[in-house]
């Protein structure tokens, strides 16, 4: 008995250190990799994550930040797969020469034939490169031979001199990973702070001291294990706020008995940017600037007015390069000559301009909507990447963009409407809230007569007004062809006559002719029609089952009018009008009304909803949801017309 007894705790201890985890060990390939068929973790992944480690570590003798990245995945729809059939490999530089290099690459691709591990090598030659901005070069490798059951297996390794900030890795992707490692080694005299945001909690942990690399270290290790899809929802501005992340930026250093501490509160941000020769002493420089502003502009006495005109002089005399940042690229000096800059050489140029008119102007530091939310609780300069501009009038703040020649003070572009900004006065930081409260506007008008054939001829209008005529002026001027199509693509009709432009009051407005055959249904002596024609709502985007977890981002408040005129042809008359409706949430920030009357020979129909804010709490959903099925019943209504 005690015999058997030892030899069960044998066998429990042998379990217990076999199921030890271990950072830093890929599991050995084997067939069974090649032969499994679909995801335990979601069986209708086109692809899944066998294996993933981000390693990164401070050499303690160089100094140079080693990034080392190991990943094992397998293929399972190759057509639904397009994000894992390159391998993208992106470095960095900055302007003072300082790279990164990629050091080593291994990148196979394993098939199943006959029963046996067939290995394809990535051939190097394959690699192609790109510059995606200045500062940043793409190098893609074609992975070849790749089937449905295919495993993709690549390691690489880059070295950085770019210690500051170490980049953010993403632990919840839209593939599921079974297995995802995070670690950061670095010697015990530089100190890093971890940011992590997200729900998920690691499954195997490991934070402290140990001896690494020849000397004295600090890890910070994570994994995660059966890691889902991330599942996106509508009206989210950026998705990747919410996804499970870690992210680390340098806190202080202490070497030769010396204690170096880099950004840790917003004031501390403040102060570095100040002195900074491609920030605070660009817009230092109002005597650079004075003679660069039209004389009608200084003798306006008005606060606001020359603001504005300062504001249009610049946005419409240089021109931004679509690359985001707050420090300059070139400086206002060589701005002023080329006339073509950065977020950061425009909008210091526009500061600039405001004090030297001796306007109240100061920098807000922000995140755009595509660079994720600002981490109010994590104090960092690497939370930014754009600057726009702020006035100061009688205690009212007016807020600047001129990297968009369609933007007015307080319409900005959509991408920087995040939630949170930090506003540089000069004697103190503060974080200022960033809502857009200006309310955008857009109204389809449709005039419409039905001929005696049952096709329609008419005239289509579309007018925006705000963030949605900002928006729709720059789709237009990167592609106008593309922006006169997209009324073909959106609506079942023919349209011709396209014709798009500004209007004096900043509204953009589109109009055409149309014909279309598809929209009456002839039954005998009943001609059968939706009042609203090509205009009526045909999906419901709140048509979520499973409860909202994140909020609801429209990043503009809006009202949205529809008014379609139809008249009747001659000979025949209505049975019965669609009914009207009207709805508002108890706190009348959600609205809609929807009506249809007949005048003389005419039908007119409107319908219209209103949303009093730019973003809701993820509570609201159900209103919304209700509100929407209201829309879609009321729209989707049709009434007879009926031959006398």
């Amino acid at each position: 008995m005690k015999k058997l007894l030892m030899i069960c705790v044998i066998l429990m201890t042998s379990s217990i250190v076999a199921q030890k985890h271990e950072f830093l060990k890929m599991p050995k390939f084997t067939i069974e990799d090649l032969k499994k068929s679909k995801s335990n973790i979601d069986e209708k992944a086109p692809a899944e994550i066998l294996y993933r480690s981000i390693h990164y570590r401070i050499d303690p003798y160089n100094g140079q930040l080693i990034k080392n990245f190991a990943y094992r995945v397998k293929i399972y729809d190759k057509d639904k797969s397009e994000d894992w059939l390159n391998l993208e490999i992106s470095l960095r530089e900055n302007k003072s020469g300082s790279r990164e290099t990629l050091n080593s690459i291994k990148a196979l691709v394993y098939n199943l034939e006959n029963d046996q591990i067939a290995e394809t090598k990535v051939d190097k030659s394959s690699k192609f490169k790109s510059k995606e901005n200045k500062y940043t070069t793409v190098s893609k490798y074609a992975f070849p031979n790749i089937k449905n059951g295919s495993v993709l297996e690549y390691q690489y390794e880059v070295i950085s001199p770019f210690l500051y900030e170490i980049p953010v890795i993403y632990m919840e992707l839209d593939t599921p990973s079974m297995y995802s490692e995070y670690i950061l080694d670095s010697p015990t005299n530089m100190s890093y702070h971890i940011d992590f945001t997200g729900g998920l909690k690691p499954k195997h942990q490991k934070v402290g001291e140990e001896f690494l690399y020849g000397t004295d270290s600090k890890t910070y290790r994570f994994a995660y294990e059966n890691v889902k899809p991330f599942k996106e929802e509508k009206f989210v501005r950026n998705s990747d706020n919410y996804r499970t992340k870690i992210r680390a930026e340098l806190h202080s250093t202490f070497f030769n008995n010396g204690l170096k501490t880099y950004t840790s509160t917003w004031e501390d941000i403040r102060k570095s940017l100040w002195e900074d020769e491609e920030f605070g002493q660009q817009y230092k420089r109002e005597r650079l600037v004075k003679d660069l502003i039209p004389i009608t502009i200084s003798q306006e006495k008005d606060e606001l007015k020359k603001a504005n005109a300062i504001f249009d002089h610049v946005k419409n005399s240089y021109t931004w390069n679509q690359t985001t940042g707050f420090y300059t690229e070139n400086g206002i000096k060589e701005l002023a000559k080329t006339k073509t800059g950065n977020t950061g050489d425009l909008n210091l140029m526009l500061i600039n301009m405001l004090r030297a008119e001796k306007l109240k102007a100061y920098p807000i530091l922000i995140s755009t909507i595509k660079n994720g939310f600002v981490n109010l609780t994590f104090p960092n300069i690497g939370n930014f990447n754009y600057v726009i501009a702020a006035v100061e009038i009688d205690k009212n703040v007016y807020l600047y963009d001129a990297t968009s020649k369609q933007a007015k003070e307080g319409v900005l572009p959509g991408r920087v409407w995040n939630s949170n900004g930090l506003l540089l006065r000069d004697e103190k930081a503060e974080v200022i809230s960033l809502n857009n409260i200006k309310v955008s506007y857009t109204t389809h008008t449709l005039k419409a007569k039905i001929n005696p054939d049952g096709t329609l001829t008419g005239q289509y209008q579309d007018e925006d007004e705000g963030l949605l005529a900002l928006n729709a002026k720059e789709n237009f001027d990167e592609n106008p062809d593309r922006y006169r199509k997209q009324y073909k693509e959106n609506f079942s009709v023919d349209f011709s006559n396209i014709s798009s432009r500004v209007l004096d009051n900043g509204e953009f407005r589109s109009t055409m002719s149309f014909t279309a055959n598809n929209l009456v249904d002839n039954l005998g002596k009943r001609k059968i029609i939706n009042p609203l024609l090509f205009l009526h709502q045909t999906t419901n985007d709140f048509d979520q089952q499973e409860e909202r977890k994140y909020m609801i981002d429209f990043i503009s408040p809006m009202t949205k009018t529809k008014i379609v005129e139809i008249e009747i042809p001659e000979g025949y008359d209505i049975t019965e009008l669609p009914k009207s409706k009207k709805i508002v949430t108890q706190d009348k920030e959600i609205s809609y009304s929807y009506t249809v009357e007949k005048k003389e020979n005419k039908i007119l129909t409107i319908s219209k909803f209103e949303i009093a804010s730019a973003d809701y709490p993820k509570e609201y959903y159900p209103a919304f949801k209700q509100i929407w099925k209201v829309i879609s019943d009321s729209e989707n209504q049709v009434m007879s017309l009926i031959k006398k």
